[in-house]
């Protein structure tokens, strides 16, 4: 494999210089500046065999980077051992960016190539000024890949199939609307979104395009006068075409965007999101294009009544498979049977999909036992995959995709008795999920402003984690949305009732072990005062904490009290739903925790 990675990199370079390119980038995205791709779209990973969500790769003539954020440092010098490419540890102080690095090494004149459709309209103009500073030429159409990459999977062929307005709360034709007075507010008379979950959501369709993502590969233009979903015609069958011409949205080939734009009347101002929107666009509308922001972000964003209560059930459904999993790896523990960290994902899997209206799960299974926990987005394949024993923690994050909505849980056990060192970290951490899920904010606040309440305990020790502490959450869709987000970096998005964001402060020991808590939750009001209106986070998630890990030594009553209270909801909810043993099983989990 590696030296089929040198091929790759070595074939590139050729193409390289039949194109007087001097370097090139390719990004882990999508012409939907997705995060999670479908096959057709993993260039990045067929060309360097690093499989992480993320993390672009620069070749130049010489050299070849993945820039890889905290979550994946150790992965990708894992997979990248033994190749021509090497890691670029993206957060560091040290490490320069992207267009940093390339203006640092190639010389004035020299051009850059880039597939256009791959970045945003931001990100283009963005690397071309910056370049242009430098007098480096930056050609927006270097697409080799398809000469290279002789065996590519063709894009996706699932069928798309309607999502209930029993389960979405809103017709299409209503967000539509709604999506086009956004645009107009902006100065737009209509909007093309390539976002694949902001698409699924406003027409209320949904397939198996990306795995774990229940998305529709197309392109949507919204009018007043008929909107057009651009999509492979072998995709809709006669029923979902009949439901999108009763919404007024017209059908053509995938493929026909730019030829469609491009014969737009010349008064036609049609809004793009300038972070989402393809930058090989821009050029494509000319002044028919208003760069602005999402119409549909917030409106998808903020769940309705009928969505939040699907959530809720959804939890209790994922709450009860959660307790069958875990008992049962407890069971193949106590019986020294053979369990290994793919074992415990199929465990999951299995119970999940026994749930009523389970779809998928939302994403990959992270089960890492020991050293392998402190790898934050670490994936057990055959060559890694841990057996578990009784004398370490296994970090469990994972979650499921429910007609009804989406889940995201992480939990932190001990297969043994825990180290007095663990009980203290794993304790830190739960004082900052304590802290931010009690949290009391008045309207308006960002979560960028939050986020030292998941962080100043462990910064008192001088400990800390890397990625963010909270991320919003789609309605039967991606598991990761915005624009909210809880994190040391500002999206500028406020906390708005209705919205579901995770909660999950980690710490990570390299060669260790590591620790993550997380759980979702919910804005709601909280009350109202001379200084304004106040909001809180309602807690979504339901299965238990391992009691075994708290140090309540370094707890105040208020904490053990949100850790008993929050048991007691579990159980309420739970145990009507569970049999004798089950419940047997989650009392004793649920225990008070007392000094």
């Amino acid at each position: 494999m590696k030296e089929e990675i040198n091929a790759r990199i070595a074939a590139l370079r050729d193409y390289m210089r039949g194109a007087g390119v001097d370097a090139v980038i390719v990004p882990q995205t999508d012409p939907h500046q997705s995060e999670y791709l479908a096959d057709h779209w993993q260039v990045r990973r067929w060309l360097t065999g690093f499989t992480g969500s993320a993390g672009d790769v620069v070749v130049t003539m010489d050299k070849a980077f993945v820039w890889a954020d905290s979550r994946y440092w150790l992965q990708a010098a894992a997979q990248l051992e033994g190749t021509c490419v090497e890691v670029m540890e993206d957060g560091k102080p040290q490490t320069p960016d992207k267009i940093d690095y390339l203006c640092s090494v190639l010389p004035s004149g020299a051009t850059v190539g880039i597939d256009g459709m791959l970045f945003s309209i931001v990100a283009t103009q963005a690397m071309e000024r910056a370049l242009a500073s430098r007098g480096i030429k930056l050609v927006v159409d270097f697409n080799p890949v398809d000469l290279i990459w002789l065996d590519r999977p063709a894009l996706p062929k699932d069928e798309v199939f309607v999502h209930g307005v029993e389960y979405a709360g809103e017709d299409a034709a209503s967000k539509l609307s709604k999506m086009l007075s956004n645009a107009s507010a902006q100065g737009a008379s209509s909007a093309f979104i390539s976002d694949l979950a902001e698409i699924a959501w406003a027409l209320n369709v949904r397939a198996r395009d990306v795995e774990c993502n229940p998305v529709v590969t197309s392109f949507l233009y919204v009018s007043p006068k008929g909107s057009v979903l651009f999509i492979d015609a072998d995709k809709i069958n006669a029923e979902v075409r009949d439901y999108l011409a009763a919404a007024g949205v017209d059908v053509r080939p995938y493929g026909a965007i730019a030829e469609f734009l491009g014969a737009l009347p010349v008064d036609e101002r049609v809004l793009l999101s300038a972070g989402q929107s393809a930058g090989a666009l821009l050029p494509v509308l000319g002044e028919r294009a208003v760069v602005g922001t999402s119409p549909v972000a917030m409106l998808k964003a903020v769940k309705n009544d009928v969505q939040v209560a699907g959530v809720r059930n959804a939890m209790v459904r994922d709450g009860v498979a959660l307790v069958h999993s875990f008992m049962e790896i407890e069971d193949m523990m106590a019986r020294g049977e053979t369990l290994t960290e793919m074992g415990v994902a199929d465990i999951l899997l299995k119970y999940r999909s026994a749930q009523p209206l389970f779809f998928d799960l939302s994403f990959d299974t992270i089960a890492g036992y020991a050293a392998h926990g402190a790898i934050v987005h670490y994936s057990a394949n055959p060559s890694t995959n841990a057996t578990l024993r009784p004398d370490n923690l296994l970090l469990v994050d994972s979650g499921a995709n429910y007609l009804d909505g989406t889940t995201d849980i992480t939990r932190t056990i001990s297969l043994g008795e825990p180290t007095d060192a663990q009980r203290h970290d794993f304790t830190l951490v739960m004082k900052g999920h304590i802290s931010l899920a009690q949290a009391v904010f008045p309207v308006g606040t960002r979560g960028a402003q939050l986020d030292v309440l998941a962080r100043i305990n462990l910064w008192k020790e001088g400990l800390s984690y890397l990625h963010g502490t909270g991320h919003g959450v789609g309605h039967f869709l991606n598991v990761h949305e915005g624009p909210q987000s809880i994190r040391l970096n500002d999206t500028l998005a406020p906390m708005t009732p209705g919205m579901i964001t995770s909660n999950e402060p980690g710490l990570y020991r390299e060669g260790e072990y590591g620790i993550r808590c997380e759980n979702l939750v919910l804005t709601v009001p909280a009350f109202t005062t001379d200084f304004g209106e106040f909001l809180r986070f309602e807690t979504l998630t339901l299965f238990p904490f391992d009691l075994r890990l708290f140090d309540v030594n370094l707890m105040s009553d208020a904490e053990i009290d949100w850790v008993n209270s929050y048991h007691t909801m579990v159980c309420e909810k739970l145990l009507p739903q569970l049999d004798a043993a089950a419940q047997e099983w989650l009392i004793s989990k649920t225990r008070p925790l007392t000094r």
